[in-house]
């Protein structure tokens, strides 16, 4: 199940206490202070990674926690500091720290940023010794770890992003450009989570169906929005099998726009399905009528395996040229 959205909680390592030691040595009628500090507690850190399914393994445990530092040892020794830990989380994701409202965005593969500091470990009694202090018997306690609930939020970094309204045809399209799996269905429906697929080494997401109002949180609504903002370029997809095509494309076109501009002029590229289940001549009208200015237009059916095909070829040709 691939999961965008989860919330996780995590903790610091607290730091190790400090100790009273004392050091007896021979000849000395006094014991000397020996008491080493603590070690720090372990940091947490956000790491990207391309592995779009990396939160779908949390789901299980969703709760992180670095070890404590050490306490102090005798001989003035330190205690050891623990090793920091490392949260995976896909390329695209934005990490909100809900406590204290501030967010962090992964954009790059290797990406690493701390999240919550280790405690700093406590001071032994050695470090209290004074010329007027010869055997002093003070020590601090380690300090706690930051800890918070996180919420993680994926925008998908894919080359392709298929939209269109649901029952356009998206989910056919992908099984057959890549090995895919996406569940398809005769009637209108809208794929509850976004289904990725590879073709040659490029991702194609097949985003959730829009409906109108998306823009304003209505359906899928932002959920779906936010999948598109970081797509490289779009295929759109629509139904001949409506009664008014060119209307129901402006409908995503428009929702797009509503939410931010900038995805209504994402490179895009037409695609009109299930010409099989509709007389020529209304196909001849439906190409009269778009706007094929710096656009691409294709007309395909499942059951025309060299119109897939088309569309293949020229989009492998494409994301070679263009998106390496």
């Amino acid at each position: 199940m691939f999961v965008d959205e989860l919330e996780i909680y995590a903790k610091a390592g607290d730091g190790g206490d400090g100790v009273v030691r004392w050091n007896r040595m021979k000849f000395r009628p006094k014991a000397g202070p020996g008491g080493g500090n603590g070690g720090n507690g372990g940091d947490v850190y956000l790491r990207a990674v391309r592995d779009l399914n990396r939160l779908s393994k949390y789901t299980g445990a969703k709760k992180f926690t670095a070890k404590d530092g050490e306490a102090g040892r005798s001989q003035s020794q330190w205690g050891k500091g623990s090793k920091d830990i490392y949260i995976e989380v896909p390329v695209g994701s934005q990490v909100t720290d809900v406590e204290r409202d501030r967010s962090y965005e992964l954009m790059t593969e290797g990406e690493e940023v701390c999240i919550l500091r280790g405690g700093r470990g406590g001071l032994g009694n050695e470090h209290f010794k004074s010329s007027t202090n010869q055997t002093p018997e003070e020590s601090t306690e380690g300090k706690p770890g930051e800890e918070g609930v996180f919420k993680i939020e994926l925008a998908l970094s894919a080359d392709v992003g298929l939209i269109g309204l649901p029952n356009a045809g998206k989910s056919t399209l992908l099984n057959n450009f890549t090995n895919a799996s996406s569940q398809v269905g005769s009637y209108a429906f809208t794929t509850l989570e976004p289904h990725l697929g590879d073709l040659y080494g490029y991702t194609i997401a097949d985003i959730p169906g829009l409906i109108e109002g998306a823009s304003e949180g209505k359906g899928l609504g932002h959920k779906f929005l936010r999948h598109v903002s970081r797509t490289k370029m779009l295929l759109h997809l629509v139904s001949l099998e409506h009664e008014d095509p060119i209307s129901e494309y402006f409908k995503v076109k428009n929702e797009l726009a509503k939410f931010q501009k900038e995805l209504a002029d994402k490179e895009e590229w037409i695609i009109f399905t299930k010409k099989d289940l509709v007389d020529s001549h209304i196909i001849e009208e439906v190409l009269k009528d778009i706007d094929k200015h710096n656009k691409r237009v294709f007309v395909i059916s499942e059951n025309d395996g060299e119109s897939i095909k088309d569309v293949r070829d020229a989009l492998t040709v494409h994301l070679g040229n263009d998106l390496e």
